[in-house]
């Protein structure tokens, strides 16, 4: 591929759902992430400042706005051709109690194994019969673990490890 030719960001589907290829690369990307606290109640420093435990890292979020599609030159239904595979990935898959979980690439770069944690997309031009012709992205995704197939469901929570703690086996 030569070096004119843009490498097109896209959500590879990692075990249901379909890939989606972005027509435009984003302009940016905007990560966060923030630090689960516990702090105790009336639990002061000498200074008066609360005294916090740190509990665990929450996973990473990443923030995509402004991707746009645009069918005007073929005429064909923005929806059907592009923004009906983003409604599908904040849908259950029919073989799972989940949506479908990707892997965020632009290039050679991996950034996320994440699911779509929020959609939402403006219709923002459309042909003199009403068919709409551009649409534009805003997307929310969140990080999910490698060997985690369901979100918040990771697999040292998973129901067999539970029934197998038990309090006669702590006590031994």
């Amino acid at each position: 591929m030569s070096l004119n030719s843009p490498i097109k960001a896209q959500l590879i589907a990692q075990n249901g759902g379909e890939t989606i290829e972005f027509m435009f690369n984003p302009t940016q990307l905007d990560f966060s992430r923030s630090l689960q606290l516990n702090s105790s109640e009336g639990a002061r420093t000498g200074t008066g400042i609360p005294k916090i435990s740190f509990a665990y890292p929450e996973p990473y979020s990443l923030s995509i706005g402004n991707i746009i599609f645009d069918t005007y030159e073929t005429g064909a239904n923005v929806v059907d051709a592009h923004i009906s595979k983003f409604r599908a990935a904040v849908a259950f898959l029919p073989s799972a109690a989940r949506p479908p979980i990707y892997l965020f690439t632009w290039g050679s770069q991996e950034y996320l194994r994440c699911f779509v944690k929020s959609l939402r997309y403006k219709l923002t031009m459309f042909l003199a019969d009403g068919t709409p012709v551009r649409a534009v992205v805003d997307l929310t995704l969140e990080e999910i673990d490698a060997t985690t197939t369901t979100p918040g469901m990771s697999a040292s929570n998973s129901s067999s490890q539970r029934t197998r703690d038990t309090r006669q086996q702590r006590s031994r």
